[in-house]
């Protein structure tokens, strides 16, 4: 059964670094775990000087290249939504969203001190608050942000298996 966890946070709280322990350890106990960004602002993804770039550079609304091992997609203006995204990766055990605040999905939120000082993000699907911060200051669940291996525990709660 597939998870889908969002995490969130304002920007610099430390989301991406939260992220890449996760997905370490999760894929280090055997977990194929897939990562979606969103990013609020415009972005370039296609490289310039490649065949694709310059497909989308002559009016290709939408490119393709792949390989034996890997595979690129770009399309400009279709508007994919969270569920779009999350069907490209079928065989994946979880599915992080980096970002989706606004979002009901199984939520892991970054507070940190110093960068955010509450929760942003909606409380509908948050099950845990990954801080430095004592738990007291959040009336919720709390854990701290360092602690890959407890964060890991409270995602096999949610998920009903050990990952």
């Amino acid at each position: 059964m597939q998870t889908v966890i969002a995490v969130s946070g304002i920007k610099n709280s430390g989301k991406t670094t939260l992220l890449t322990r996760l997905v370490s350890e999760l894929s280090g106990r055997g977990l194929k775990v897939a990562v979606i960004k969103h990013d609020g602002h415009d972005f370039d993804c296609d490289i310039h000087g490649t065949d694709t770039r310059k497909f989308t550079d002559h009016g290709a609304y939408g490119t393709a290249c792949f390989s034996g091992n890997r595979m690129f997609v770009h399309r400009i203006g279709t508007g994919e939504t969270y569920d779009d995204l999350i069907r490209l990766f079928p065989e994946a055990d979880i599915i992080f969203i980096e970002g989706a605040k606004d979002s009901t999905f199984h939520k892991i939120e970054v507070v940190r001190s110093g960068i955010s000082g509450e929760p942003v993000s909606n409380r509908e699907g948050r099950f845990l608050i990954a801080t430095d911060m004592p738990e007291k200051d959040f009336g919720e669940e709390t854990i701290d942000m360092n602690d890959i291996c407890g964060i890991v525990k409270k995602i096999e709660e949610i998920t009903g298996r050990g990952a």
